[in-house]
């Protein structure tokens, strides 16, 4: 079975879903089989690859219908790995309330993701940002975890969250743990940013990554163009410190 990990932060705007883009798309590079799932009912993930429009059905079909495969779409392949995506659309948010009628409806994601688990390396999860049952079948489905966050005060508060929730979630998973804290959208210029990342890594230590993703136009460019930041004329930079991160999620296995 595939590692599974689950790009989570209660908060939303940290960056979880360029996250989950940029990362999955810089472990392909690096010539692995990558998955990537977008259980977020905004379907921004799904978006950022430009398959919106192609898509006939949805990871909201295989969470309902355990008949259902779950769909995946290619959205990068070649000599140096392959990506798929799983799509999502605004029939997710629907879904959710229709598995809470479900028997094993915690369970489901990790259920669908046994059938196709062993084709790939690693499996990334892009989460809604907030804790319902979608989260919760993320985290139920994944061993791990990685947490986006800005170097914001009031960020803090979305991690203490999401350390609760993950307490919580071990109830029904009791392998999840956290695999890394990474600092999003960093601009180290501002005070209050410098602050707040000394101060995580102070209290985090190890859990930070080394690498820091700061403030780049062309990972929102990218996003806006359905590509991924490697594509984008200038976004060579970006790319690179992705490339970065996904050597350190490697080598935490």
């Amino acid at each position: 079975m595939a590692g599974i990990i689950a790009v989570a932060n209660q908060k939303g705007g940290v960056g979880k879903t360029a996250t989950t883009a940029n990362l999955g798309t810089a472990l392909s590079r690096l010539g692995h089989r990558i998955l990537i799932v977008d259980m977020d009912p905004q379907g921004n993930l799904t978006a950022s690859f430009g398959v919106q429009d192609r898509v006939e059905q949805t990871v909201a079909d295989a969470l309902l219908d355990r008949k259902i495969d779950l769909p995946v779409v290619p959205v990068r392949n070649g000599l140096d790995g392959c990506l798929d995506l799983v799509p999502a659309n605004a029939t997710l948010a629907a879904c959710e309330s229709s598995l809470a009628n479900k028997l094993g409806r915690e369970f489901r994601l990790r259920d669908v993701l046994q059938s196709c688990g062993d084709r790939y390396r690693i499996v990334l999860i892009d989460t809604p940002p907030s804790l319902g049952l979608l989260t919760v079948n993320s985290l139920v489905a994944a061993s791990r975890v990685i947490v986006p966050t800005e170097a914001r005060f009031f960020s803090l508060q979305g991690l203490q969250g999401l350390e609760e929730t993950i307490t919580e979630v071990q109830y029904l998973n009791p392998t999840l743990k956290i695999m890394g804290i990474i600092l999003s959208k960093l601009d180290r210029r501002l005070r209050e940013e410098q602050t707040v990342a000394n101060y995580l890594r102070e209290h985090w230590g190890e859990l930070i990554f080394s690498t820091e993703i700061g403030t780049n136009s062309k990972i929102l460019e990218a996003a806006s163009s359905g590509v991924a930041v490697n594509d984008v004329p200038g976004g060579g930079k970006a790319a690179e410190l992705y490339a970065e991160l996904a050597r350190e999620v490697l080598a935490r296995g």
